[in-house]
């Protein structure tokens, strides 16, 4: 902007320059030829007494070296005399405009070219008492001539105004931007400057304003995005059209295991996962992909989707969810549909066998009580399965319908204690319930089944003249219950499996004594939605204790 300042500047200095040089010229040429006119006018006056006192021997006396012309020419035109020129080959006057005029008036003047002479000229006569007429005349200089005639001065004044212009050009260039360059584009309304700019400023200010909340409001949105997406499990990557990282969760950047700040490197360097990398890839061009892959953490489900706009893929959003759960639980649906019906299978075979063996009459008639009581035993083994499936599949679902209520966990074991006491009686073990009374918050059918089934494994899985024993314990922040056996024990490598869905450690004995195998499943679920928590220790051969914690 200074160079284009200065440019007109310079530029408007020459053309007043050359304007003021051409108008002082034509003034100057103008005053000096009405300088040589009116001194044309006092030699002709002189010359003219002159002529009339001495006549042609006045004229002829005169030095040839004179400036001027000088003329004598009669009243009829002819020319008497001349000291330029051969006054035999020169034409009649008379028709000249001074010489008329002279004649008319007695005084005349007049500027033309002369064809005699090869110039312009300035003619004057002057009409003499005996009717000729004296003419003087002088060559007309024009402006080019003056100039050249001049040049050294003016070539100086021309030198000294440039360098003048050029200065003073480049300071005021300098001058009418500085306040430019040192506006406060920050508070443009405190800028004190030109005028013409104060609607310039009010605009910016204005703008400011707009774009200080516009980054106030994209600021915060940037912090909630960043917030939700720190917080979330799932990993969530975006990308640009040339695969470059823009955003990262730490989730994403510890499942693919990269650094939090590759912002700004390439996917696929950063990322070391192939399969990962294919999907972006695929979704780079314009296809949405998903697929499960694995990862350091687990199975997880990718999915790459590509981000248009106006039919173009500008960025692809990467999302992963972790879907190992899903898989274990599918898998164990799985399981768990494969052993139901294989647990099922059993008593329905026994069941269909004795049956079958009645129908024919096959069976004498002193066996028919053994042959119905083996059927009515494995009906009830189903039932007792079919029950616990369904109270198992309920745990499963939350238990949602089920009410909360103050239960005493002293009267629940007491309860227990009552059902289980016949079934201790013919296995030949003792029960004994010891503590007082501890009250907490828990769905009271819940609780009762995590009693029984606690109870009803450790006199189960016993022995002949063994004992059972449950203690309540009702501390500051948590009710315990404990229920200790003198039984067969589990081996360390068992311990933390016996609470799956129908895992036997002794199979045959198990199912000597009619277990289903879902008795700790149940247990395991109702803990989980009281909030309580579960100990075990066991021995092989010694025994096992079971310790419940339960939250007040």
């Amino acid at each position: 902007m200074t160079t284009r300042i200065f440019r007109c500047i310079f530029l408007v200095a020459l053309m007043v320059l050359a304007s003021s040089l051409i108008f002082v010229m034509w003034v100057v040429h103008s005053r000096f030829m009405q300088s040589e006119l009116a001194q044309l006018k006092v030699e002709a006056s002189l010359a003219s007494q002159a002529v009339t006192n001495e006549g042609l021997p006045y004229l002829e006396g005169l030095d040839n070296t004179i400036d001027c012309r000088i003329t004598w020419i009669s009243a009829d035109g002819t020319v008497l005399y001349d000291n330029r020129s051969d006054t035999v080959e020169m034409e009649n006057h008379l028709q000249r405009e001074e010489v008329r005029q002279a004649l008319e008036e007695g005084y005349g003047q007049s500027t033309r070219y002369s064809g005699t002479l090869m110039a312009r000229y300035i003619y004057v006569a002057k009409l003499l008492p005996d009717g000729s007429i004296l003419r003087l005349s002088t060559s007309q200089g024009s402006v080019l001539g003056l100039m050249l005639g001049m040049w050294d001065s003016i070539l100086l004044v021309i030198i000294a105004v440039l360098a003048l212009s050029y200065w003073l050009s480049r300071r005021l260039s300098r001058e009418v931007v500085k306040p430019l360059n040192e506006l406060n584009l920050e508070m443009p309304l405190a800028n004190e400057g030109y005028e013409e700019i104060q609607p310039l400023l009010r605009q910016l200010e204005s703008q400011q304003r707009q774009l200080r909340a516009q980054s106030t409001e994209l600021k915060q949105k940037q912090k909630e995005f960043n917030t939700v997406t720190r917080s979330l499990s799932e990993g969530l990557v975006l990308l640009n059209n040339s695969g470059t990282i823009l955003s990262i969760n730490p989730s994403a950047a510890k499942l693919l295991e990269v650094t939090p700040n590759c912002l700004g490197a390439d996917f696929s360097v950063a990322n070391r996962n192939p399969s990962v990398a294919a999907l972006v890839e695929q979704a780079l061009r314009g296809e949405k992909q998903e697929q499960t892959v694995s990862l350091s953490a687990g199975q997880y489900l990718a999915a790459a989707s590509p981000v248009r706009s106006e039919g173009q893929v500008f960025g692809v959003v990467l999302l992963l969810f972790d879907v190992t759960q899903k898989q274990q639980a599918e898998q164990l649906r799985r399981e768990f549909t494969a052993n139901v019906s294989h647990e099922l299978k059993t008593p329905l075979h026994a069941i269909s066998g004795y049956a079958e063996l009645m129908k024919s009459g096959l069976v004498p008639q002193s066996d028919m009580v053994t042959f119905s009581e083996k059927i009515y035993q494995e009906s009830q083994r189903m039932v007792q399965l079919v029950s616990d499936t369904l109270r198992l599949s309920r745990l499963d679902e939350g238990a949602a319908d089920m009410q909360w209520d103050t239960v005493d966990l002293y009267d629940a074991a007491k309860q227990a204690v009552h059902e289980l006491t016949a079934p201790a009686e013919l296995a030949g073990v003792t029960i004994h319930l010891e503590g007082s009374s501890a009250y907490i918050r828990a769905i009271p059918q819940l609780l009762s089944a995590i009693l029984f089934n606690l109870a009803d494994n450790a006199v189960k899985y016993n022995k002949p003249g063994g004992s059972v024993t449950i203690r309540i314990e009702d501390r500051a922040s948590e009710a315990l219950l404990t229920v200790s056996d003198t039984g067969i024990g589990i081996a360390p490598e068992n311990q933390q499996r016996v609470f799956e869905r129908f895992y036997r450690v002794d199979k045959s004995h198990s199912k000597a004594v009619g277990g289903t195998g879902l008795g700790l499943s149940i247990v395991k679920h109702g803990i989980q939605i009281l909030g309580a928590r579960l100990d075990l220790d066991s021995e092989v051969g010694k025994g096992t204790t079971i310790t419940v914690h339960f939250p007040k």
